[in-house]
C-alpha cells in the first residue's frame, strides 16, 4: 500500500462524541507497552506520527488517523496500566466498548500481544469480550525482532493457546523493526476495504 497521506483527524476523550465517519474503520487495541504506536507508525510509514512513549499509558484517547482519504487507523486507548487508578481503568475500558459497539465502519479489530510473553490476564480479557461480542479479531504478536528464528514457532503456539483461539484465528507475527508483517497486514486491510486502495 502506498501511504500517500496521512492526518490525525479526531481525538476523542472519556466524554467526546464519537466522529461518524464514512470510510472504513481499523481498530487497533493492546496493553500500555506492546508497541502499538510503533506498529501504527510502521502502518502509515511514517517516523514518529503516532505518539510513542517510554511511558505507557499514554495513549488515553481514542485517535483516528485518515489514511489516503480512503480509510482509518482508530488507536484504542492502551489497557493494563499499572499506575493509573481503577477508575481510570474503567473509564478507558467503557471508551474501548463504546467505540467497538457504536462504529458503524469498523471492519476489523487487531489485538496486539507480545510475542515474547504468554498473553496477560488484560489480554486475554479483551479476546474473550471481543469474540462474545461478535467481532474476529486478528491478533498481531508484535517485538518479534527479539527472538531468535527457531523461537517463533513456540512461541505463536504459547498465545494461541493461550487466549484459546485456536488454530483457526488469524495471527500475524510482525516486527516494527525489520518491518516483517506489515505487507500481511496491508493486504488484509486493503482485501477488507473490497481491495480498492492505491497499490
Amino acid at each position: 500500500m502506498i501511504i500517500k497521506s496521512v492526518e490525525l483527524e479526531t481525538v476523542c476523550g472519556i466524554t467526546s462524541k464519537l466522529p461518524e465517519n464514512t470510510l472504513p474503520e481499523f481498530a487497533f487495541a493492546g496493553k500500555s507497552n506492546v508497541g502499538k504506536s510503533s506498529l501504527i507508525n510502521s502502518l502509515m510509514n511514517r517516523k514518529s506520527f503516532a505518539r510513542t512513549s517510554s511511558q505507557p499509558g499514554k495513549t488515553q484517547t481514542i485517535n483516528f488517523y485518515n489514511i489516503n482519504h480512503q480509510l482509518y487507523y482508530v488507536d484504542l486507548p492502551g489497557y493494563g496500566y499499572a499506575k493509573v487508578t481503577l477508575e481510570v481503568k474503567a473509564k478507558w475500558g467503557k471508551m474501548i466498548e463504546n467505540y467497538l459497539h457504536k462504529s458503524s465502519m469498523l471492519k476489523c479489530v487487531f489485538l496486539l500481544v507480545d510475542i515474547r510473553h504468554e498473553p496477560s490476564e488484560n489480554d486475554k480479557m479483551m479476546y474473550d469480550w471481543m469474540i462474545h461480542n461478535g467481532f474476529e479479531p486478528v491478533i498481531i504478536a508484535t517485538k518479534l525482532d527479539k527472538l531468535k528464528r527457531s523461537q517463533v514457532q513456540k512461541a505463536v503456539k504459547t498465545i494461541r493457546t493461550g487466549l484459546g483461539m485456536g488454530t483457526e484465528g488469524k495471527l500475524i507475527p510482525f516486527s516494527a523493526e525489520t518491518k516483517q508483517g506489515r505487507e500481511e497486514i496491508w493486504e488484509l486491510i486493503v482485501s477488507l476495504c473490497g481491495g480498492r486502495q492505491e497499490e
